[in-house]
């Protein structure tokens, strides 16, 4: 695990009890929810769409059908609708694939408590 990825992890778990909401960030064709378990993140699309969320940069790079490709922290993933993948230490999943709009949950792996 990157250890940039994980102290963007350990802060985020640390101060998001402060927090009284989800975090949530608007960006040039993105909008992102995170919480201390990930963030979901809606790309719109036809646009240059890119997010920074926990410390990684996700980017829309191409939707074929029901097959979607980001990149996520600089590596490219394939993921098709419903399904997830593995990637720079997150579980990364689209859940909703339209004409206007992709949604993808970048999971962490740590749980609220």
């Amino acid at each position: 695990m990157p250890v940039r990825r994980l102290i963007a992890l350990s802060a985020f778990a640390l101060l998001l009890p402060f927090a009284v909401s989800a975090c949530t960030m608007t960006g040039h064709g993105t909008t992102s929810e995170c919480t201390v378990s990930g963030c979901t993140v809606t790309f719109d699309r036809g646009v240059n769409a890119k997010a920074s969320v926990l410390g990684i940069d996700a980017e829309l790079v191409a939707v074929n059908g029901d097959v979607v490709t980001l990149s996520i922290g600089g590596q490219q993933v394939t993921v098709p609708v419903g399904q997830s993948q593995a990637s720079n230490g997150m579980d990364i999943r689209v859940s909703e694939v339209t004409q206007d709009k992709v949604v993808v949950v970048l999971s962490t792996g740590l749980n609220q408590n």
